[in-house]
C-alpha cells in the first residue's frame, strides 16, 4: 500500500537570534542618531584644568579686542616664517586676528607630506571636529589634523596623527609649548561649545604674496602652492575663510563662506 506523502509544509520558524537583534537595533535607535548629533571635546582632569586656568585671561584679551570667548575660531600656520595665528570671529561674521606665536619645534622643510615617516609637517587645508581634541596627549595637550584629508588621499600621500601640540619637539608635528596649547585649547574648546562644529586650519609654506610665490617659483612643489593662494587671498581679502572642496585630485577654492 503506498503511503500518500502529505502535503502540509511545515511554517518556517522565526530566526530567534535575528528577531533580538531586530528588536535591540530598533530600541537603539534614537541613542545612535542622538550620539551622533552630540560630539563633545573629549576631557580629563588636565584639560579642565588648563581650561580654567586660561578662561578668565583669555575672555580678557579677547575683549580688549572687541571679541568674545565661545565664538568661532580659525587658526592659520605659516611654516616661514614658523607662526600660529588664531582668528576669532567678529559680531558681524568676520575673523579678527586675536594672537600669533611662534611655532616652538616644526620637522621637515617646505613643502607638503608626502608619505608617512618623512618627518614633514604638511601643508593644506585641514578640519578638526571636536572628537579630534585629545586631552591626554603624550605632550601635554593636543588635537588632530585630519592628515591625510581628501586631496592627500586623493594623490596618493600617507601619514598618521599629524597634530598641533604643546611641548616643543617635533616629528612631523607643530609643537607649541604647553602654555600656548592650553590657550589655543582654551579658545577651540569654547568655541566649540558654542556651537562651532569644526574649526579649520589652513597650512601654507609662507605668506603667500605674490613676491614669496616669485622667490621660490623654481621649487618642485610651485604647482601646488599656486593651488594654495587663493585661499590665502580670500580670507586676506574677506575676513572669511575660503570653502574648499577637492575635485579631481585638485583643490577648490570657491571664496568666503
Amino acid at each position: 500500500m503506498t503511503q500518500r506523502r502529505s502535503t502540509h509544509r511545515r511554517r518556517p520558524q522565526p530566526n530567534i537570534i535575528a528577531v533580538l537583534f531586530a528588536m535591540l537595533a530598533f530600541l537603539c535607535l534614537p541613542a545612535l542618531f542622538a550620539f551622533a548629533h552630540a560630539e563633545a571635546v573629549p576631557q580629563t582632569a588636565r584639560s579642565r584644568a588648563a581650561y580654567e586656568a586660561q578662561a578668565s585671561g583669555v575672555k580678557a584679551a579677547l575683549a580688549e579686542k572687541g571679541l568674545a570667548l565661545g565664538s568661532p575660531v580659525f587658526l592659520q600656520i605659516t611654516k616661514q616664517p614658523a607662526e600660529l595665528t588664531a582668528y576669532v570671529q567678529d559680531t558681524d561674521g568676520l575673523f579678527q586676528p586675536y594672537r600669533t606665536w611662534p611655532v616652538c619645534a616644526m620637522s621637515g622643510g617646505l613643502g607638503p607630506k608626502m608619505r608617512e615617516g618623512d618627518l614633514q609637517a604638511p601643508e593644506g587645508f585641514y578640519t578638526v571636529r571636536p572628537g579630534q581634541m585629545n586631552p591626554a596627549s603624550s605632550f601635554h595637550l593636543s588635537f588632530n589634523l585630519g592628515y591625510p584629508n581628501a586631496f592627500d588621499r586623493a594623490n596618493g600621500r600617507t601619514g598618521s596623527f599629524l597634530m598641533v601640540h604643546g611641548s616643543c619637539v617635533s616629528v612631523g608635528c607643530f609643537a607649541m609649548t604647553d602654555p600656548v596649547i592650553e590657550e589655543i585649547w582654551t579658545l577651540m574648546q569654547a568655541a566649540y561649545e558654542g556651537g562651532q562644529s569644526d574649526v579649520k586650519v589652513h597650512i601654507f609654506p609662507f605668506p603667500m604674496t605674490q613676491a614669496n610665490m616669485d622667490a621660490h617659483s623654481a621649487s618642485e612643489h610651485a604647482a601646488f602652492w599656486q593651488s594654495l593662494k587663493p585661499a590665502w587671498e580670500s580670507f586676506a581679502a574677506s575676513g572669511k575663510v575660503a570653502s574648499v572642496s577637492v575635485r579631481g585630485g585638485a583643490y577648490q577654492v570657491r571664496g568666503a563662506q
